[in-house]
């Protein structure tokens, strides 16, 4: 099932209300820095509730550093760095 854009499990839990699940996503978000993508609900052994679930990796900028400074862009250098970042060797 689908609740508020993220994907929901149910195991071994009898009687789960919508509003129980939207406490547990709120529980989640507070403590996480990633958006939730999938959330499973079960049932431990001893009756405790287990929470498992997967976050939506966030995209990211790629980051150079050239002599001290450290850019995502090189559209503002003079041409004296561009060609320092030139001619760099680039490892794989």
């Amino acid at each position: 099932m689908l609740i508020d854009g993220i994907d929901i499990t149910i195991k071994n839990v009898p009687d789960i209300s919508e509003e129980e699940i939207l406490r547990y996503i709120k529980f989640l978000r507070k403590r996480l820095t990633e958006p939730l993508r999938s959330l499973t609900i079960s049932m431990t052994e001893d009756g405790r509730i287990a929470l498992d679930y997967t976050t939506q990796g966030q995209k990211f900028e790629r980051i150079r550093r050239i002599t001290g400074y450290l850019v995502g862009t090189i559209d503002r250098w003079n041409n004296a760095k561009r060609a320092e970042e030139s001619e760099r060797v680039k490892h794989e």
